[in-house]
């Protein structure tokens, strides 16, 4: 297959994609460890825990009421000061269930008015969604930007399509390696960036200010510089789809693996993935007493693991052959931490974890754009992240319930099952598109377009 861009536009364009993807995953990280303290400053303000204080009506009071009444449904009494922590996961669910509905759609308006206009409207929508979060003063203002941010986030997708608008066959596994490269940079750095902006005061009414602040801030600088730096990349916009012999374009696509089995398997493995991820900050707790600031520690290490493989192994590996080193170290990491007892055992347990952050979603990326045509691929791609964010939107509810009902054994038991299944549906499920396992050639032209 030639290659669909000339060298010169493709370097332009990647140097373009890692930037932007950079600073809109920095900005989306920076609230991540805000939550627990951001929701305890909401739930002060309107639905304080003091009996002698007026009761409220506000939505939060509501909310926090069918919490309660979720939490009495379990044998094992769970404590007051899982609040925030139930009400957090329950509002990442809500962003990732809106994404499972919003993700279709953006790939279908990026297929048929371009990616250039389709992402430039993600980030009008994505400012403001901030923009709604720097004037929250109150939980339904907050609530409301989650909901804006959730329809809106197209930046990942459309980077995904037009990183596979721009690869050959043999580049478009580390392409998309260098999109898992700019999550695990991101994942490492902004929550701690975010953290410190946090501790600095601006507006009483609102201490998430600043931080909010500097997220818009890389939002706008984002935009513009997309605006004035990214080109269009639909082939059939740019007209490099007219370059190629007419018996190729003629030619159907010939289907390697089906995009149903590729949803199910992104699906059901950020299910049990998702899950236990979010389980993981009260697994920690239970066993070691972590902080916040242990459990940010712990975290970090996984991320700058992750960014030192992409960077050096998961760019190398053929898309296939990255999902099955993925699926395998993620089944090694629910057997261990339903039976840890000690840090060392955790951390091993976190490198695996590292190695599967490293390697699924990329490779699961590059296969299904294997399996689509110039002119579907941002639709196929939009309709593989939906069943992704269903997975990650139902995985947290579920594994958690099963944890608090059952304990941990018996949550990363049936986890471990579940990533089984999911092992066997790609060892045995899926095959080798016909050109990807040749990424090894393409590896030295991301190094030097960098």
């Amino acid at each position: 297959m030639a290659p669909a861009v000339d060298a010169a536009t493709r370097k332009r364009v990647l140097r373009v994609i890692f930037v932007s993807l950079l600073l809109d995953l920095l900005s989306f990280t920076f609230i991540l460890p805000l939550f627990p303290k951001l929701l305890e400053f909401y739930r002060n303000a309107e639905a304080p825990l003091d009996a002698s204080a007026p009761a409220s009506q506000t939505l939060l009071s509501s909310l926090l009421g069918y919490l309660n009444a979720y939490k009495a449904a379990f044998a094992r009494p769970i404590e007051s000061r899982y609040d925030i922590v139930l009400l957090g996961g329950a509002l990442g669910s809500l962003f990732s269930l809106l994404q499972a509905f919003a993700s279709p759609i953006i790939g279908y308006l990026s297929d048929r008015h371009g990616r250039r206009t389709a992402l430039l409207a993600s980030m009008a929508g994505n400012i403001l969604s901030v923009l709604l979060w720097v004037a929250a003063v109150d939980f339904r203002t907050f609530l409301a930007s989650r909901v804006v941010g959730g329809l809106s986030e197209g930046n990942i997708q459309i980077a995904t399509a037009i990183a596979t608008d721009i690869s050959d066959d043999t580049s478009r596994g580390s392409t998309m390696a260098l999109i898992g490269a700019c999550f695990s940079i991101a994942f490492t750095f902004g929550p701690a960036l975010g953290a410190y902006l946090s501790s600095i005061p601006t507006v009483a009414a609102n201490p998430f200010a600043t931080a909010a602040s500097f997220s818009l801030f890389l939002i706008v600088t984002e935009t513009v510089y997309l605006w004035f730096s990214l080109p269009e990349t639909l082939p059939k916009l740019t007209g490099t789809d007219k370059k190629k012999d007419k018996a190729e374009t003629a030619k159907p696509i010939q289907r390697t693996n089906s995009h149903f089995l590729l949803n199910f398997i992104h699906f059901t493995f950020l299910l049990f993935f998702s899950g236990m991820e979010f389980s993981l900050p009260f697994m920690t707790y239970d066993l070691f007493g972590y902080s916040s600031a242990s459990n940010g520690r712990l975290l970090g290490y996984v991320g700058l693991v992750a960014s030192l493989l992409q960077g050096g192994v998961t760019r190398r590996l053929p898309p296939l052959l990255s999902v099955k080193t993925g699926v395998l170290a993620c089944l090694a990491a629910f057997a261990m931490l339903g039976r840890i007892t000690t840090v060392g055992g955790l951390y091993l347990a976190a490198t695996c974890l590292a190695t599967t952050s490293a390697t699924v979603v990329s490779g699961l990326n590059a296969l299904s754009s294997f399996e689509a045509n110039e002119d579907e691929r941002g639709r196929k791609l939009g309709v593989m992240r939906s069943w992704g964010q269903l997975g990650r939107g139902l995985g947290p509810v579920l594994f958690t319930s099963v944890y608090w009902w059952a304990g941990r054994g018996t949550a990363y038991t049936i986890g471990a099952t579940g990533i089984a299944v999911v092992s066997a549906l790609v060892l045995f499920g899926l095959k080798t598109p016909p050109g990807s396992v040749k990424a090894k050639a393409g590896s030295k032209t991301e190094k030097s377009e960098l």
